[in-house]
């Protein structure tokens, strides 16, 4: 009997964690294609990405809220400091609202298969400002995935039929607020050393980064949706789509903490071929031609290299403290030289 549960659990765990990429994936891809209908499509008539985008963090920083602070459902972790908020939350916010709006915006413009194409060089962006840095150290091997990635997304723009350069340089704006919130996350946790579980990290980052939109939209946005009288807002579509934005966030950090980094990063690539192809049959605006996926294609097996490249150099730093932490406190001529490689 004993035997049998046990063989049990690892299929049980299995699916479980498959259940999990499945919805990682379906939220992820079906988010963005509900963020461009609810801007682009006649039905809603909704074209403020940056209303939108701050409709989304105003309802996870009040659900937030009530999760853990009225009904006691969730716990937020101690240890943040005004110190780490100041230092390490707000820049983090920022360039979340940053992300996010520009991101949203160039869906006005360009359509979602090319925006996922222009994502593809969100590593080269990592790497670069990784590198000023100082988180990343610039070799050869980095340098040619660098250039295939690329090289893979300029022959995508290059065979994309109806292209719109301001909806490129927003896309790309959005490219460089992740990059960058991706580097303040490592110091975030590298330095600060604070580990944050999902609803503890948004409790904090929301109402930062509602904070952020809030000001640009007063100028931005407000005058025209004043203008147009009467505020053309479907509160049901709109909860239903920042419901749809909270849990996707939830899911981000939920697969995180129930696979391991390969996991997520091919599920990552997974859904990104998943939005390009539907988007083909879903939205009249997207034409893709052989140049764009084979461009496409090589971006993202440079992508994949440098998935695999980061998880090596992760798995050798993790093994290299483990061995530090177990051996002696004496130097070896032998250890100081592993270290130093």
């Amino acid at each position: 009997m004993a035997d049998q549960n046990h063989s049990v659990s690892p299929v049980r765990d299995g699916m479980l964690t498959y259940c999990y990429l499945l919805l990682y994936i379906a939220l992820s891809s079906g988010q963005i294609f509900f963020n461009k209908w609810v801007l682009s499509s006649k039905e809603i008539n909704f074209p403020y990405p940056l209303g939108l985008t701050l409709l989304h963090m105003i309802f996870s920083s009040v659900l937030c809220f009530v999760l853990t602070k009225v009904l006691k459902i969730l716990k937020v972790e101690e240890g943040m400091t005004l110190e780490i908020y100041t230092t390490s939350v707000i820049p983090i916010g920022a360039m979340f609202a940053m992300t996010l709006w520009l991101g949203n915006t160039a869906y006005l413009y360009i359509s979602v298969a090319f925006a996922q194409m222009l994502k593809a060089v969100m590593p080269v962006a990592v790497f670069i400002l990784g590198v000023a840095a100082g988180l990343e150290v610039m070799s050869m091997r980095m340098l040619l995935i660098m250039s295939v990635i690329s090289f893979g997304v300029l022959v995508a723009s290059y065979g994309e039929i109806n292209i719109n350069w301001i909806g490129v340089v927003y896309q790309m704006g959005g490219v460089v607020g992740e990059a960058l919130r991706l580097i303040f996350m490592e110091i975030f946790v590298r330095k600060k050393g604070l580990k944050l579980n999902p609803i503890s990290m948004m409790y904090y980052v929301s109402p930062c980064s509602a904070l952020c939109l809030l000001v640009p939209w007063i100028f931005l946005e407000k005058p025209k949706m004043d203008a147009q009288g009467t505020w053309n807002f479907q509160p049901l579509v709109l909860t239903l789509n920042s419901m749809c934005t909270f849990a996707l966030n939830l899911s981000v950090f939920l697969v995180i903490q129930h696979t391991s980094a390969l996991t997520i990063r091919v599920a990552g690539v997974v859904k990104d071929w998943v939005v390009v192809l539907l988007s083909a049959i879903l939205f009249a605006d997207t034409k893709l031609t052989l140049i764009n996926i084979f461009g496409y294609a090589i971006a993202i097996g440079g992508v994949a290299a440098y998935n695999n490249f980061k998880l090596k150099k992760e798995a050798t730093r993790a093994a290299s403290s483990d061995n530090s932490s177990s051996s002696s406190p004496i130097p070896t001529a032998s250890s100081s030289t592993k270290a130093s490689s």
